[in-house]
């Protein structure tokens, strides 16, 4: 669970697709940044522009900020955690880290992309942890499915209230138009009356 959440921390998303970066994917595979690129352009093939593309210095500039977060985090939880999977996987992230400030801008995965690096890396390591990155790209899909759903009731629900604000206001109006009508009636009835009295 905690490996899935740490791959979540590392999905984008970059001109309306979700998508990891070369930097993090070779960092969960345990292998250096210019290897992994590597066995990419060796199978450049299997990598169309929707599986795989490079980002442009302001995308990379926007979501170095996130990174450095995310980073952070994990030098936290690397002091933190005890030796087990997850400490191998952060501890793998951290060392990589050190390539960020690279002067090649890094490639972004989508999903397909990932899923095709599958056929590429065939280290159990690799084979392992692409299984780990399906799962958290379908968690990734289930929750932002959850939260479309919940603004959507929401939203149902601003309706209702927006309605019902205004049958209010028409209740509240109606009332108000009645007490005046008897206001009225009553000053109408206790008039001082002029003309023969009886």
């Amino acid at each position: 669970m905690h490996t899935i959440q740490s791959i979540q921390n590392r999905i984008y998303e970059i001109r309306g697709e979700r998508v990891m970066l070369d930097r993090d994917l070779a960092a969960l595979y345990e292998i250096e940044t210019r290897v992994f690129n590597q066995a990419v352009k060796r199978n450049i093939k299997r990598f169309p522009k929707d599986f795989m593309f490079q980002l442009t210095k302001e995308e990379w500039d926007e979501i170095r900020f996130h990174v450095e977060i995310v980073n952070n985090s994990l030098r936290s939880q690397f002091v933190t955690l005890k030796a087990d999977d997850s400490l191998r996987l952060q501890n793998a992230i951290l060392k990589q880290s050190r390539g960020q400030h690279s002067k090649y801008l890094p490639y972004a995965f989508t999903e397909q992309g990932v899923a095709m690096l599958s056929g590429v890396l065939n280290s159990d390591r690799a084979i392992n942890m692409n299984i780990a990155i399906m799962r958290a790209f379908v968690e990734v899909r289930r929750v932002l499915l959850q939260q479309n759903d919940m603004k959507e009731q929401l939203r149902l629900i601003q309706e209702r209230i927006t309605e019902h604000d205004i049958q209010l206001s028409q209740i509240y109006d109606s009332i108000e138009n009645l007490l005046d009508e008897k206001a009225a009636q009553r000053k109408w009835e206790n008039r001082e009356r002029i003309g023969f009295k009886k």
